[in-house]
């Protein structure tokens, strides 16, 4: 399987790359979408505004929503979540609109400051997600972020959180869409197995193609 990496100056390409390559899958890193891969993944840390506008100057916004668009197989990664979303509080920037709905701010309570960084345990709200085979009930994952997604249609949210009684969106899926808000390649063996679960679902769809 032909898997790309999308690098546009805002993730941790290599952690994905390495956790990949640990499951026998050698991820390139990219900065072009060509029809030469079976799967991409949009990884990302940081601000939305930022982010959107390195996708538009690298001329990505097109070819992600095309990819996504023919139901090819697609993972986001934590600000890759959030970047398929219509907008977000955090900034002005008009995001990929893949998913309907609005990137919100976490609020801080007592005992839970922001960022929500850290183990969290996940509820899944489509259990039949194939990303969650073989995992044990509420496994634990790893977050680092202050927004989470909001969509407009909450049957695209795969998954869930608490935290410190604000329920946060940890996953959406939408067709060959799925997407993270926490980092499977920082979420140990359980983390491996929702990547392991991802790229034999990407060998699915392509042995249905």
């Amino acid at each position: 399987m032909r898997l790309g990496i999308i690098d546009y100056d805002m993730g941790n390409l290599h952690s994905v790359a390495k956790a990949v390559a640990h499951l026998g899958v050698q991820g390139q890193i990219i900065q072009e979408i060509s029809p030469e891969y079976d799967a991409l993944i949009l990884p990302g840390v940081g601000a939305f505004d930022p982010a959107m506008r390195q996708l538009q100057e690298r001329n990505l916004v097109r070819p992600i929503r095309r990819w996504i668009g023919e139901n090819k197989p697609f993972l986001g990664i934590c600000l890759g979540l959030q970047l398929l979303f219509t907008n977000s509080e955090e900034g002005c920037e008009p995001g990929l609109g893949i998913i309907p709905g609005t990137v919100q701010e976490i609020h801080p309570t007592p005992g839970h400051p922001i960022p929500h960084m850290g183990w969290n345990q996940l509820q899944f709200t489509q259990p039949e997600c194939p990303l969650w085979r073989n995992l044990p009930p509420s496994a634990w994952v790893y977050f680092v972020h202050s927004y989470h997604g909001v969509p407009a249609e909450p049957h695209a949210i795969a998954a869930t959180g608490d935290y410190g009684g604000q329920t946060v969106t940890a996953a959406i899926a939408q067709g060959n869409c799925l997407a993270t808000q926490f980092h499977p390649e920082k979420s140990g063996t359980v983390g491996l197995t929702i990547l392991k679960n991802w790229l034999a679902t990407c060998a699915s769809s392509l042995a249905l193609a």
